[in-house]
């Protein structure tokens, strides 16, 4: 009996170490939509864009849920339930491309010195965790932001809402429209901190095909907070990327900035299915 503390503090520092490092991304069921057409939209937690868990909607948890589409601009948090899987089930009433953004709260966890020192290596911040691991703190606590992205299309791919900037502290914004993209083409894409560009930041990016396999990469971004790279395949191409850093405030040792964008690469708008067909979302 006396070592059960010690047990679940042991699969505290666990479940706080991998609640940290899951990334967040936004996938509707759909990329390609007709008007009319409901739009179903998912929350889905994992790593390296491998679908583990799908999140309710929390509205304590959600600051900004919008939908941009041409000039309209819609606050879907006002459409959104409290624990439904599917986030929102609104109609798409006009055609054109359609950017779907939700900005989270910040959030909390903590974790032991050795587990945190591995989270920041796998996140490219060697340095960083050399100094965690050599430091005198057990364990230590970290508060991070999300903000998300997704594109999609109702009947057409204008609208030119891709590259649309919403002036979120952490954003990537797509340089280049995915839908008039070929196999073989360039995508472009550029990532802003605090209005500024994120220069030589490490950016992932995951192809999931529809066998399932995933395709990941790791990018740079140069001076400009600007990447390349190449449409090799067809499948749901997901961008994320993390800033994390020391701070002094009071209920946290680091804090950190988290943003992913999702959207679609097909050479037809009938190839890409739903996104359970992909491996996302729980299984029933």
């Amino acid at each position: 009996m006396k070592r059960k503390p010690l047990i679940f503090l042991i699969l505290a520092a666990v479940v706080a170490i991998a609640a940290t490092t899951h990334d967040y991304f936004l996938l509707p069921e759909s990329f390609f939509l007709h008007k009319g057409d409901k739009l179903n939209l998912h929350l889905i937690e994992g790593d390296q864009f491998s679908g583990q868990n799908e999140l309710s909607y929390l509205h304590r948890k959600i600051n900004k849920f919008m939908l941009y589409q041409g000039n309209k601009k819609v606050d879907l948090s006002v459409l959104a339930k409290d624990s439904s899987k599917n986030l929102v089930d609104y109609t798409m009433g006009i055609t054109g491309q359609a950017l779907l953004d939700m900005n989270r709260s910040t959030e909390y966890g903590d974790a032991s010195r050795d587990n945190f020192s591995e989270f920041l290596i796998s996140q490219g911040y060697d340095k960083l965790a050399e100094k965690v691991k050599t430091g005198n703190q057990f364990r230590l606590k970290e508060k991070h932001t999300r903000y998300l992205k997704t594109l999609i299309s109702v009947d057409n791919h204008d609208g030119g809402v891709y590259d649309k900037d919403l002036n979120d502290d952490f954003e990537i914004i797509l340089k280049d429209n995915p839908y008039n993209k070929k196999y073989g083409d360039d995508m472009s894409a550029k990532v802003k901190f605090k209005g500024k560009p994120a220069a030589n930041l490490t950016v992932n990016l995951y192809i999931k095909s529809l066998t399932g396999n995933v395709y990941p990469q790791t990018l740079t971004t140069d001076k400009k907070g600007e990447l390349t790279f190449t449409m090799s395949r067809e499948g749901i191409y997901m961008l994320r990327a993390a800033i994390i850093v020391p701070t002094t405030d009071k209920d946290a040792d680091f804090v950190s900035w988290w943003a992913s964008y999702t959207f679609p690469f097909s050479s037809t708008d009938d190839v890409l299915s739903t996104y359970k067909e992909f491996g996302f979302g729980n299984k029933h």
